[in-house]
């Protein structure tokens, strides 16, 4: 690769690995705000992971498969890009029919609409990461599951980005709490979702 190439991968490379996780970040912690009991749990593993490393380094970050979870299942209901872009290569009949994607067509696939297909992802709106269990998470069907695209040509910055989110959500919750705001009344989230919310103030060192 000539400078240029490599300048352009770098720029890539950057961009795709930064915006994208401050606004995963942000989802994640909306979800938790709603969600006080897996914040909970998040937190606890959070608490017990940097006591055993003594602090947060990478390999702490890697011992957190709850936090893992919650990304995940916070990338399936909130992804960054709705569409992936790509162009057949050759000719493909698509099985079962006689249609076929004919060479140089553009093909968009809806990871949105994969993301929130209850076929793939039962009661897709509701915010669960235990659909990214261990137990769990081998009954996912592949190529359902697309945040960060699939194959050679997926996302260049993806273990930068959630390096990123990782480290983020980290610092925050280890040592605060988030909670809903008292203006913001969503009748479909019920006591059982958050029992705190318009019952608990949040103490002033919380967001």
């Amino acid at each position: 690769m000539d400078l240029g190439m490599i300048t352009a991968q770098c720029f890539v490379f950057f961009i795709a690995g930064f915006e994208t996780s401050s606004s995963v970040q942000s989802y994640a912690l909306y979800e938790l705000a709603y969600h006080q009991v897996v914040q909970d749990k998040v937190r606890r593993e959070i608490d017990q992971v940097i006591d055993k490393f003594g602090g947060v380094n990478y390999q702490a970050l890697n011992e957190m498969p709850y936090l893992d979870q919650v990304i995940n299942e916070t990338i399936r209901k909130y992804p960054t890009l709705h569409t992936l872009t790509r162009v057949c290569t050759k000719p493909y009949q698509v099985p079962g029919t006689k249609f076929v994607i004919e060479e140089g067509i553009q093909v968009l696939i809806p990871v949105y609409s994969l993301h929130h297909d209850p076929q793939y992802f039962p009661d897709p709106e509701r915010f669960d990461p235990d659909r990214f269990s261990d137990n769990n998470k081998s009954s996912i069907t592949p190529f359902t599951f697309l945040p960060f695209g699939e194959g050679p040509r997926n996302c260049i910055g993806m273990r930068f980005g959630m390096l990123q989110t990782k480290i983020g959500l980290v610092t925050l919750l280890k040592n605060q709490r988030v909670f809903p705001t008292s203006q913001r009344n969503l009748p479909w989230y019920s006591a059982t979702h958050c029992p705190s919310f318009h019952r608990t103030k949040a103490p002033s060192s919380s967001s």
